[in-house]
């Protein structure tokens, strides 16, 4: 079937009157017939309540009427085409086409309600001689975009700009239908397209560098980053992505450095060059910090205590510019005998998150009869967990992407103190912690890395994890709760439902689970996974989201003469019960250096999935270790990389080990998980700070 750039569709009543139906049928084809864009245009007929023969000598005889009495070419303007008896698959790949449906006087009804024709956008027939055919094809790609039909929406798209050259915002629109298709290339080349085209359309290059980035393609990064901020001299977001853009994964260990001293060096220039005297340059400067954060430098395993609090104080400063009411000195309400502290916790992710999750045990045994608890759910993802964040708090307000609205209820609410439990991951969330919004202001390490901001007092850590030298990588003041430092929730962990074909694994492998984020892979500990192999023919190494990781893995196995191919598997897992699946069916989790799992290995923990891991120096890097300790499980807990290979192997190898390790671990889960003495802690902490203040 031949389809043009704009197809109509109608479905009459052949039911009706004759002189009805001739009716219907002359105003439509006239509209059509007299319409600028005619010859661009072809209009289907449905005729399933009627034999095509009959059909087509009706139409033939309209269009005869309209050649005489109308003095209507209406031959070779536009093509009209009969649609008879199509099944479900031929309709849907015809509606999918199909830009508008003109509404009859008299319409075929039963098929109006089906679902496929429901979803084609109607008009009537007087409204169709003023809308341009590109107004027809923008409307259905727009519908196909929202409807989340990518493929669709791409034809339309494709479609107008073959009509005429289109506007920025079908280029983006249309590079996100392939973004969400995992079309990378054409995803970029859009973009890029787009940009040529549009020079000051901000959102195409915006996505165009932060994509770039997000896709290990660093340098394309750098230098759209620097392009952008010559085209928006005035506009701060491309200031930051110019001066402070450092890579989501590195190709080396002397590439850390080197981007370390690249963001050293462009936080100073940053820093020098950012001018708050004017409401424009605030207003800029404040959209910019609300746009970004500079979450992946923490991700080089140094000590960011110096450039967080340079990147600190200059967040502070632009708020305080920006909303000077809201950085003053709060002092703490002095509390009564019967008085209760007023606690808040304020997050972008009041939702199943892994920053958040574990906070929901704190919120859970709190002690209501001395604190009252308001939550202050900034983002907009609700879900079951949300609801449990609800319950559990005296107060619980929604107020989603209003950063006014939301400090003044935190003002409104005379807090004693303010937690913040992560700060790092949510531009919106560091803005606030950059204001002093309660005498007292903590965060806790829902992202692990201290803030740097003046406005944040204390550090919420753990026992466990902090090395005896830990203050020194805080700006905070570090408060060590017992334990773990957080109350986590056992998960719940489903029976094994599925096998490894289900996933395309080999029964008879040793199957290594590696599923951290690949920004937690460092390039000089991928030699690890070559030497276990070496050791354990067997070995997959399992990588749910590490498909960047391909090119160096390929090195590192073929230094000591391994194809990687043979030992790596890349698989997308995005339902949560596959993701357990996954853990019950793997044999070791190997946790990552220098930034170990969190939820990951609570979670491989419920599995009882034994767990190699190799305490690092800062908190971030001894996530796994602590666990582990408070389990009682430390036989898989290793000193260094060769005694982490060593555990990784014999983990391998010996099943009887393995079985062991994963027994113990099930016998032990209530030693870790709904724990109760950090919750004390932290309460002992809360009543102590409040009289201290």
């Amino acid at each position: 079937m031949h389809l043009l750039p704009s197809n109509l569709i109608i479905f009459p009543n052949w039911l009706q009157p004759e002189e009805l139906l001739y009716l219907d049928l002359e105003r439509v084809i006239k509209t059509i017939a007299t319409h600028p864009d005619s010859n661009k245009i072809i209009l289907f007929i449905d005729t399933t309540s009627i034999y095509e023969e009959d059909a087509d000598l009706v139409v033939s005889s309209v269009l005869m009427n309209l050649l005489l009495l109308e003095d209507l070419d209406v031959t070779e303007e536009y093509e009209i085409s009969l649609l008879g008896n199509a099944d479900r698959i031929e309709w849907e790949s015809i509606v999918s086409c199909i830009h508008a449906r003109i509404i009859l006087e008299n319409e075929n009804q039963e098929l109006l309600t089906s679902f496929l024709v429901k979803n084609i956008p109607s008009y009537k027939v007087e409204d169709l001689s003023n809308i341009p055919l590109g107004q027809l094809v923008f409307n259905l790609s727009k519908k196909l975009f929202l409807e989340e039909r990518w493929k669709e929406a791409i034809t339309q798209y494709q479609k107008l700009l073959e009509m005429q050259s289109g506007d920025a915002d079908i280029y983006w629109n249309l590079s996100h239908c392939y973004r969400h298709l995992n079309l990378l290339d054409e995803y970029f080349n859009t973009l890029q397209q787009g940009i040529k085209l549009y020079p000051t359309h901000e959102r195409l290059h915006f996505s165009l560098i932060i994509d770039f980035r997000q896709n290990g393609r660093i340098q394309e990064a750098i230098l759209s980053a620097d392009h952008a901020a010559k085209c928006f001299p005035d506009d701060y977001t491309f200031q930051l992505l110019k001066y402070l853009t450092v890579p989501s994964i590195y190709d080396s260990q002397a590439e850390i450095s080197f981007y370390r001293q690249r963001y050293t060096q462009g936080l100073q220039n940053l820093i020098q060059r950012t001018s708050l005297k004017t409401t424009e340059e605030q207003n800029s400067a404040l959209a910019g910090i609300g746009r970004l954060t500079n979450f992946f430098l923490s991700y080089q395993a140094q000590n960011d205590i110096d450039l967080q609090r340079q990147y600190g104080n200059l967040v502070h400063e632009i708020m305080a510019v920006n909303y000077p009411q809201w950085c003053v000195p709060l002092s703490m309400s002095k509390l009564q005998p019967n008085n209760k502290i007023r606690i808040g916790y304020v997050s972008h992710y009041l939702h199943s998150y892994s920053g958040t999750l574990w906070l929901t045990g704190w919120l859970r045994h709190s002690n209501h009869e001395s604190f009252q608890i308001y939550c202050y759910y900034t983002g907009n993802e609700p879900d079951p967990i949300t609801k449990q964040f609800q319950e559990y708090s005296d107060a619980f307000h929604h107020i989603p992407d209003n950063l006014p609205a939301a400090c003044e209820q935190i003002i409104v609410d005379k807090l004693h103190i303010l937690v913040f439990p992560e700060i790092g991951m949510n531009p919106q969330t560091m803005q606030m912690a950059g204001l002093r919004l309660a005498p007292v202001q903590c965060v806790a390490w829902g992202h692990p890395v201290t803030t740097g901001l003046p406005t944040i007092d204390y550090f919420l850590s753990s026992e466990l994890m902090e090395p005896k030298n830990a203050q020194e990588h805080y700006s905070e003041k570090l408060i060590r709760l017992p334990n773990i430092g957080v109350s986590y929730p056992k998960p719940y962990i489903p029976p094994v439902i599925k096998t490894r074909s289900d996933f395309q694994l080999p029964d008879d492998a040793v199957i290594y689970l590696c599923c951290q984020a690949p920004f937690k892979y460092l390039p000089q500990y991928d030699f690890i996974f070559a030497e276990i192999a070496h050791c354990v023919p067997q070995a997959k190494f399992l990588f749910l989201r590490g498909t960047l990781l391909q090119p160096r893995l390929k090195g590192a196995f073929a230094a000591i003469g391994l194809n990687s191919e043979d030992y790596c598997v890349f698989l997308s897992i995005p339902e949560r019960l596959d993701y357990l699946m996954i853990n019950l069916l793997s044999d070791v989790y190997l946790d990552t250096f220098t930034w170990s799992g969190g939820n990951t290995t609570l979670e491989a923990i419920a599995c009882n999935l034994p767990i190699v891991t190799c305490p690092g120096e800062f908190m971030r890097g001894r996530h796994s270790d602590s666990f582990l300790k408070m389990l009682g499980v430390t036989d898989t807990i290793a000193e260094n990389e060769a005694e982490y290979i060593e555990i990784a192997v014999k983990l391998g190898l010996d099943l009887a080990w393995r079985s062991t390790i994963a027994e113990r671990m099930s016998q032990n889960h209530d030693r870790l998980f709904d724990d109760k003495a950090c919750v004390v802690g932290l309460e002992a902490f809360y009543k102590q700070v409040c009289s201290k203040h």
